[in-house]
């Protein structure tokens, strides 16, 4: 239910070179060149849900991933500046990092929009007073976590040991409350 609230109000289809990414919500994963690993289905729990690799470029060219994050609670989010859904959730993200940033949580937008949506990034920032970490995702990343449906945004709440606690697509008032709940409930939790 929650997969089709989600392509109900809006994701935008993600295109990535040598893929073909606008199957809806819900159908066959994506008919690509490249080999795609299994995804973790979003409705399993923290308790079997497989801890997932993913590795990045952030915006200053440093690279970065998962295992760098180990022991705080992580929004991954995969947004383009053209996703109106995207626009919309991005000032909740940056509030979610506002408010529980100091107590180990952070975001990185995975930005999926490809080279022609580079340029736009800056003054996108500055638009919605971004101030999580932006980055882009390397190819594996990308299929690692949008190789079942390929609508953004996409966002996945990891716990503190790394697994995925909740994966929503599209954004909507439902999504924005799941966000929180989900954040603070993995910020309770102690890492083991």
């Amino acid at each position: 239910a929650l997969l089709l609230a989600a392509c109900v109000f809006g994701g935008t289809p993600y295109k990535m070179a040598g893929a073909s990414w606008d199957a809806p919500a819900g159908s066959k994963p994506p008919r690509t060149s490249l080999p795609m690993p299994p995804i973790e289905p979003a409705h399993k729990t923290a308790a079997d849900a497989a801890t997932p690799r993913g590795a990045w470029t952030q915006l200053d060219g440093r690279r970065a991933g998962l295992e760098d994050l180990r022991g705080q609670v992580v929004i991954l989010d995969f947004w383009a500046t053209y996703c109106a859904p995207c626009r919309e959730e991005i000032p909740h993200l940056v509030r979610l990092q506002r408010e529980f940033g100091p107590q180990g949580f952070k975001v990185i937008g995975l930005n999926v929009g490809g080279q022609e949506d580079r340029p736009r990034i800056p003054d996108f920032v500055k638009q919605y007073g971004i101030q999580y970490q932006l980055a882009e995702p390397d190819d594996e990343t990308v299929r690692l976590f949008l190789a079942s449906n390929g609508n953004i945004p996409q966002t996945f709440v990891l716990d503190r040991r790394g697994k995925i606690i909740l994966h929503i697509v599209g954004y909507d008032g439902d999504a924005a409350a799941q966000l929180d709940e989900a954040v603070r409930d993995a910020l309770s939790e102690k890492a083991d």
